[in-house]
């Protein structure tokens, strides 16, 4: 529990300076005063004065945001009125936000969205550069356990192991990441997933998100048993396993893909085994003992074995890192995008979007799992947040650029009183959308 609620901290508190911290810094550039720097919504709850900026941490743990002069129409929403705001009718002064040119304004209120972008660029680089990346897996189906299969796609339990995906649906499938885009973006229902050879099976894609995820988890890829690293001092380590190795059978158990190995290790904590492996063309027989290690599974704490090996995963240069921190985050906004698109048309139930509890709970786990796997999901969620803030909601980014759209247009700005009446209409959306996910949060607390 106590790290779930320090990994929350750290998650949404990162990601929400990241945004906030945008909009300071291109506002103190473009001399705009800035009254207040806002960790959370509503009354302060603790805070500190360095210069003209108050910067303080707030009761409401749902965002934050940076109050600038001249931008009044905020004032009721986020945390009171500024002191020294101008009053109704009074020319704005040289450093107020609404005295500057149209342009600089939309990169001030951009910069937050940018922010979250950059963040999920490099965070993606720097794993890229530290980690590596793992394998590219092609649209191959590996061993599927029939038990695991939910009710929606039990005709998989006949398809053999390794076969390859031609289509998913409609559309055309080369590597297993396009197989779970697909299956994770497919309207709920039948879909028709075709194989290699002209075999084709129909599987039934539930409408939960949960669902849908356990029956994506249930479909595993085709991945060679090759070891990619060997961590130093380790049982494989002690046991001989060298890089290169193909892991052929253990105890006796044939293991055609990666997963075969893992199943066979993982469910032997404690136990000497024996492991044949393949190594230059030549077989050998290494006894390892899988160190007892213990992992949330299903909600429950389980003791798995574990030998200390990984994937073959390539650590990128700093171009190469640069160049895959773009395309993942390309990837993941245009998921992003898709998944929003879904919303609106009804591909996506509204019951799939979570909210502060969801984000806490899967937090939590992913920690669990490690500061690689805590770094992925943050990038995700900034991307996330990035593309929610451009929203054309007026107390969003994307309803004060709309404000600005409109002031370009038509030659002069909206009247303050017209901002604050929309300000607070968007405040109203927003609170009925917070609403919403608590709900969907508290639902899938019940079960329901």
């Amino acid at each position: 529990m106590l790290l779930t609620i320090v990994a929350t901290a750290v998650v949404l508190g990162v990601l929400v300076f990241v945004h906030e911290l945008g909009h300071f810094v291109t506002a103190k550039l473009a001399d705009i005063r800035v009254p207040r720097f806002s960790i959370g919504l509503g009354p302060r709850a603790w805070g500190f004065t360095v210069g003209e900026t108050e910067y303080v941490l707030s009761w409401v743990p749902l965002g934050g945001y940076v109050r600038m002069a001249g931008m009044e129409e905020l004032e009721s929403v986020e945390g009171g009125a500024d002191a020294d705001a101008r009053a109704p009718g009074e020319e704005p002064s040289p450093r107020d936000f609404d005295a500057k040119p149209v342009g600089t304004r939309a990169m001030v209120i951009s910069a937050g969205v940018i922010m979250n972008m950059l963040f999920a660029f490099f965070v993606y680089a720097a794993m890229a550069a530290i980690w590596g990346v793992g394998i590219r897996a092609d649209a191959r189906l590996g061993r599927i356990d029939p038990s695991a299969l939910p009710a929606g796609a039990v005709a998989l339990a006949d398809v053999p192991p390794g076969s390859r995906l031609l289509t998913v649906g409609d559309r055309d499938v080369s590597r297993w990441r396009d197989v779970r885009d697909v299956l994770a973006l497919s309207r709920p229902g039948p879909v028709r997933l075709r194989l290699e050879g002209g075999e084709a099976i129909t599987l039934e894609l539930p409408e939960d998100d949960e669902e849908r995820a356990e029956l994506i988890e249930a479909l595993p890829p085709a991945v060679d048993p090759v070891i990619g690293q060997v961590f130093s001092g380790e049982p494989a380590d002690r046991a001989g396993f060298e890089v290169g190795d193909r892991v052929v059978e253990v105890e006796g158990e044939q293991t055609l893909f990666w997963d075969d190995m893992v199943a066979a290790i993982t469910g032997r904590p404690g136990q000497t085994i024996a492991v044949v492996v393949d190594r230059n063309g030549e077989r050998r027989t290494l006894r390892v003992t899988p160190e007892p290690t213990i992992r949330l599974i299903d909600g429950d704490s389980t003791a798995v074995g574990m030998i200390g090996v990984s994937q073959a995963r390539e650590r990128l240069g700093p171009l190469e890192a640069l160049a895959h921190g773009g395309s993942e985050t390309w990837r993941w906004t245009a998921f992003t995008l898709e998944v929003l698109r879904g919303l609106v048309t009804g591909r996506v139930s509204a019951r799939n979007v979570g909210g502060p509890i969801l984000i806490g709970q899967l937090s939590g786990r992913v920690a669990r799992m490690g500061v690689e796997q805590l770094l992925a999901f943050m990038a995700l969620l900034s991307i996330n947040l990035a593309v929610f803030n451009l929203l054309p909601i007026p107390i969003l980014d994307g309803g004060q650029l709309v404000f600005l759209a409109v002031e370009a247009i038509r030659g002069r700005a909206l009247s303050i009183e017209q901002r604050i009446r929309f300000s607070q209409v968007g405040m109203v959306v927003l609170m009925a959308l917070i609403a919403l996910v608590m709900a969907n949060d508290i639902l899938r607390l019940l079960g329901i």
